[in-house]
């Protein structure tokens, strides 16, 4: 994947930070935690993922347009609607 440099240090760091939260989830769970602090974590685990995948797409969208990741050919209009829709 290529992109803007700085866009992708953001994007890795959200990941890295999701994984964080996330073995931090399955921490909380194994030390049987409350139902309600486990599922406000996994949360923002989701909401790191959401945002990692949003900006992935808004930082590549013009790339993605052009067909400018190499050897690929431009997206479809429905290519580029089925990308938007898997992070809905």
């Amino acid at each position: 994947m290529t992109g803007d440099e700085e866009a992708m240090t953001a994007v890795l760091n959200r990941l890295r930070r999701a994984q964080g939260q996330l073995s931090g989830v399955i921490a909380m769970i194994e030390a049987g935690r409350d139902c309600k602090d486990v599922v406000t974590q996994l949360a923002a685990v989701s909401r790191a993922l959401d945002r990692a995948g949003f900006k992935i797409v808004a930082s590549g969208m013009r790339q993605c347009i052009n067909g400018a990741d190499g050897d690929q050919a431009p997206l479809t209009e429905a290519e580029l609607e089925k990308l938007f829709l898997a992070l809905a």
